[in-house]
Protein backbone atom coordinates (compact mmCIF):
# COMPACT_ATOMS: atom_id res chain seq x y z
CA UNK A 1 0.00 0.00 0.00
CA UNK A 2 1.74 3.17 -1.31
CA UNK A 3 1.07 5.86 1.37
CA UNK A 4 1.94 9.66 0.74
CA UNK A 5 2.62 12.17 3.97
CA UNK A 6 2.27 15.55 2.75
CA UNK A 7 4.31 18.15 4.77
CA UNK A 8 7.11 20.36 5.19
CA UNK A 9 8.92 18.02 7.16
CA UNK A 10 8.10 19.32 10.51
CA UNK A 11 8.13 16.90 13.63
CA UNK A 12 4.21 16.17 13.23
CA UNK A 13 4.94 15.22 9.63
CA UNK A 14 8.41 12.91 11.14
CA UNK A 15 5.78 11.19 13.54
CA UNK A 16 2.91 10.62 11.44
CA UNK A 17 5.43 8.81 9.23
CA UNK A 18 6.67 6.78 12.13
CA UNK A 19 3.28 6.17 13.83
CA UNK A 20 2.05 4.39 10.08
CA UNK A 21 5.29 2.18 9.53
CA UNK A 22 4.46 1.34 13.29
CA UNK A 23 0.60 0.56 12.92
CA UNK A 24 1.48 -1.44 9.54
CA UNK A 25 4.53 -3.40 11.59
CA UNK A 26 2.27 -4.23 14.16
CA UNK A 27 -1.00 -5.21 11.96
CA UNK A 28 1.78 -7.04 9.54
CA UNK A 29 0.51 -4.56 6.16
CA UNK A 30 3.18 -3.88 3.70
CA UNK A 31 3.52 -0.09 3.22
CA UNK A 32 5.41 2.08 1.32
CA UNK A 33 5.41 6.00 2.72
CA UNK A 34 6.42 8.77 1.29
CA UNK A 35 7.49 12.32 2.16
CA UNK A 36 5.75 14.55 0.58
CA UNK A 37 7.70 18.06 1.23
CA UNK A 38 7.45 19.79 -2.27
CA UNK A 39 4.77 23.18 -1.26
CA UNK A 40 3.22 23.01 -5.01
CA UNK A 41 2.32 19.26 -5.11
CA UNK A 42 1.14 19.42 -1.40
CA UNK A 43 -1.48 22.35 -3.12
CA UNK A 44 -2.56 20.26 -5.88
CA UNK A 45 -4.47 18.00 -3.22
CA UNK A 46 -6.30 21.01 -2.03
CA UNK A 47 -4.10 20.62 1.75
CA UNK A 48 -3.94 23.76 3.26
CA UNK A 49 -2.62 22.12 6.98
CA UNK A 50 -0.06 19.36 7.23
CA UNK A 51 0.47 16.91 8.20
CA UNK A 52 -2.00 15.65 5.69
CA UNK A 53 -1.98 11.65 4.82
CA UNK A 54 -3.07 10.19 0.99
CA UNK A 55 -4.16 6.78 0.36
CA UNK A 56 -5.16 6.27 -3.15
CA UNK A 57 -4.56 9.51 -4.16
CA UNK A 58 -7.37 11.05 -1.89
CA UNK A 59 -6.78 13.06 1.48
CA UNK A 60 -7.99 10.95 4.54
CA UNK A 61 -6.64 13.14 6.97
CA UNK A 62 -4.72 16.39 8.12
CA UNK A 63 -4.37 18.95 10.48
CA UNK A 64 -2.44 16.78 13.51
CA UNK A 65 -0.76 13.52 13.49
CA UNK A 66 -3.52 10.54 13.62
CA UNK A 67 -4.56 8.34 16.15
CA UNK A 68 -3.32 4.95 16.07
CA UNK A 69 -6.88 3.35 15.78
CA UNK A 70 -7.68 5.76 12.47
CA UNK A 71 -4.59 4.83 11.08
CA UNK A 72 -5.80 1.01 11.98
CA UNK A 73 -9.16 2.21 10.21
CA UNK A 74 -7.35 2.73 6.97
CA UNK A 75 -5.47 -0.54 6.76
CA UNK A 76 -8.69 -2.68 7.55
CA UNK A 77 -10.68 -0.83 5.12
CA UNK A 78 -8.08 -1.28 2.37
CA UNK A 79 -8.61 -3.18 -0.54
CA UNK A 80 -6.99 -6.57 -0.34
CA UNK A 81 -4.77 -8.03 -3.50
Amino acid sequence: MEIKVLGTGCANCDNTIKRIEMVAKEMNVAVNVIAVHDVAKILEYGVMSTPAVVIAEMVVHSGSVPSKEKIQEWFEQAPQG
